[in-house]
């Protein structure tokens, strides 16, 4: 307990009366008096306070939330005494979120129940705890003033912010590949799978003219093909230090992670299963193939506190990793930041995934390297730093065209191009029937 306004006032007027008394203007007896009086008072007074109980409090709050919007969160009191209390309260949300509505101050009346609302927007993926709510209750005769933490703790989960991904949920395939970036070729021939049977139409091959359902319905009948589905597309993304780098105040991971999520939410509606695998170092998250409308919440559940760890990535590690866990064939999108020094390494992890699977390499361009490459200036730094800047891109892009030409589908992207790109690719091999 802290001494209220109230209090310090008293005890300032008592200081001042006992200056009188000192030089006999006042008796000594009315100043022993007072300050008698003043001392019941405030023991009295604290006393009520400390045996007053905390009003009733709870919170509502989701359980998950997405990264960087504004959610409501509810705290509901209840008086549980019968005196008005006036408290002033702050729900302990987790740190470094910006928050909007808070402190509070109230009068909680007799009997009553108070439900207040507040914003906060999350900062950061992951697993984050509401510790409890700090009140400040005055007392009765508003001498004293008690802060206290009430236990109430709730866990939330911060999700990519899959606000875009339910809009693309609302679009068409078509529509939705387009919307983020993808540009997609007029698509020659059918699929390679049968759907349904139907009436003829004109401008249908004779090649698609089904001639026994033809013969039973006296009419032409042909059949109609789609592109195969239930295969597999397995993410495998990388989460060591080249993930660090940061475009768009964003980390290359979060580009990635959001992008993939795209992917995946196309290639669900196209009937596929998708998996990850996330690798940090030598250590490794799988989740299986998972299809259907529950495969994006396992994909969501799965990832959203993943994050970028200064560590090197062991590609070979994560490869065999990878053998181990899928036996049957798949498309495998690898999402990495290429160097130079990863040549042989990554060539090695590639051909081993080669062998059974389909792998599609993309590399992540860092714009920062990119601007410097090309700036201009006149001073000998400027022109070293763009040479230097030049010739790693060269090593770059020379690793790059290795990849090339023993076969592997690789792609050289920004984060701003990453989701069309990449979907774009996925619907180019599918209608091509690679998978």
């Amino acid at each position: 307990m802290r001494p209220a306004p109230l209090l310090l006032w008293l005890l300032a007027g008592w200081a001042a009366l006992g200056m009188f008394a000192s030089v006999a203007w006042l008796p000594l007896s009315a100043w022993l008096a007072y300050g008698l009086l003043v001392a019941l008072l405030a023991l009295a007074d604290g006393l009520r306070l400390w045996r007053m109980p905390s009003p009733g409090l709870q919170r509502e709050v989701a359980s998950v939330m997405p990264l960087g919007q504004e959610a409501r969160i509810g705290l509901r009191l209840r008086a549980v005494i019968a005196r008005t209390q006036e408290l002033r309260l702050h729900d302990l949300h987790p740190g470094g979120w910006a928050v909007r509505g808070m402190p509070r101050a109230l009068s909680l009346q007799p009997g009553n129940e108070v439900l207040l609302d507040y914003m906060v927007t999350p900062d950061a993926r992951g697993q984050f705890n509401f510790d409890g709510c700090h009140l400040q209750l005055r007392s009765p005769w508003r001498c004293w003033a008690a802060r206290r933490v009430i236990g109430i703790t709730s866990t939330v989960k911060v999700y990519p912010n899959f606000a875009s991904l339910a809009e693309l949920a609302g679009l068409s395939v078509e529509l939705a590949s387009r919307s983020v970036g993808a540009r997609l070729q007029r698509r020659r021939g059918d699929g390679t799978e049968f759907q349904e049977l139907r009436d003829y139409r004109v401008g249908d091959s004779l090649r698609k003219i089904d001639w026994k359902a033809t013969a039973r319905s006296s009419r032409l009948i042909s059949r109609e093909y789609r592109d195969e589905r239930n295969q597999q597309v397995v993410l495998m993304l990388d989460c060591g230090r080249r993930m660090l780098a940061q475009d768009d105040h964003l980390a290359h991971f979060d580009h990635v992670l959001n992008a993939s999520l795209a992917l995946a939410s196309i290639a669900l509606r196209q009937g596929d299963a998708v998996g990850l695998l996330a690798c940090t170092g030598q250590q490794q998250r799988w989740l299986p193939p998972q299809q259907g409308s529950g495969g994006m919440d396992m994909l969501l559940a799965a990832g959203y506190d993943l994050q970028a760890m200064p560590l090197a990535t062991d590609y070979l590690a994560a490869a065999s990793a990878l053998r181990a866990h899928q036996q049957r064939r798949a498309l495998i999108v690898l999402v990495t930041n290429v160097r130079d020094e990863d040549d042989a390494e990554l060539r090695t992890a590639v051909a081993m995934l080669a062998q059974r699977h389909l792998v599609m390499l993309v590399s992540l361009r860092e714009l920062a390297l990119d601007r410097v490459a090309v700036e201009a200036g006149d001073s000998l730094e400027t022109g070293i730093r763009s040479a230097a800047a030049m010739h790693y891109l060269a090593e770059r892009e020379r690793v790059h065209e290795g990849l090339r030409r023993e076969g592997v589908n690789t792609l050289d992207v920004s984060c701003n191009e990453l989701s069309g790109v990449l979907i774009e690719r996925y619907l180019s091999l599918k209608r091509g029937g690679r998978l």
